[in-house]
């Protein structure tokens, strides 16, 4: 018989799979909130009952953790990488890459930076341990090999090596974004002509002409 009970009731799935449903459910609270999110405003927001939560995480706070974890995660910034056209200049792939890898960063801060902001704990149970999360969330393994697959047309071209010019690229939008999760607020993202800037002094260096040493 169907009842307005069964009609919320959540479709069953497997733990890995609610887990990451709730998460997904999480973020944007987290963001909002911080640590003062309640258990019960995700489960709302995920569409199930509280006690549900319950069943795949053993408290709020490790949900917390599961929610810093997801935010640092590259996943989605690797497939925007990934789709990158390679038949265009080098400039544009680069512009490309820039703008998806400071979109994985915005999130980064504002998820760790909502939970300092509101007295959470950082990873590990560390109170405010979010020091070095940001490179850790763009500067993985995967994210640099993503990103020197994107010079590797110019490999000939190029003075250094496509992984070398990738680390250093990176660096560069690392600097360039400098939101650190301090619990301020955040900056305004960097304006188009700022990534513009970045990526041609990057290609061809920050004099005009070169000068006698």
């Amino acid at each position: 018989m169907t009842t307005a009970s069964s009609r919320r009731r959540a479709p069953a799935m497997d733990p890995d799979s609610r887990r990451e449903m709730i998460v997904r459910a999480a973020l944007p609270l987290v963001i909002e909130h911080g640590s003062a999110v309640t258990t019960r405003q995700v489960a709302r927001a995920a569409g199930i009952g509280e006690g549900t939560i319950f069943r795949v995480f053993a408290d709020k706070e490790e949900l917390l953790d599961a929610c810093v974890t997801e935010a640092l995660s590259p996943a989605n910034a690797l497939d925007e990488l990934a789709l990158v056209p390679m038949d265009q200049p080098l400039a544009g792939r680069l512009a490309e890459a820039a703008s998806a890898l400071q979109a994985h960063l915005d999130r980064v801060g504002a998820v760790v930076g909502a939970l300092h902001a509101t007295g959470g704990r950082g990873r590990g149970g560390r109170s405010g341990g979010t020091a070095g999360l940001p490179d850790r969330a763009a500067g993985s393994q995967p994210v640099r090999e993503a990103l020197a697959e994107l010079f590797e047309p110019e490999r000939e071209s190029l003075r250094l090596p496509p992984e070398r010019a990738a680390l250093i690229f990176l660096g560069l939008l690392f600097v360039g974004a400098d939101r650190p999760p301090t619990g301020g607020e955040p900056t305004d993202p960097a304006p188009q002509w700022a990534v513009r800037d970045l990526i041609d002094v990057f290609l061809h260096g920050v004099l005009s002409q070169p000068v006698e040493t």
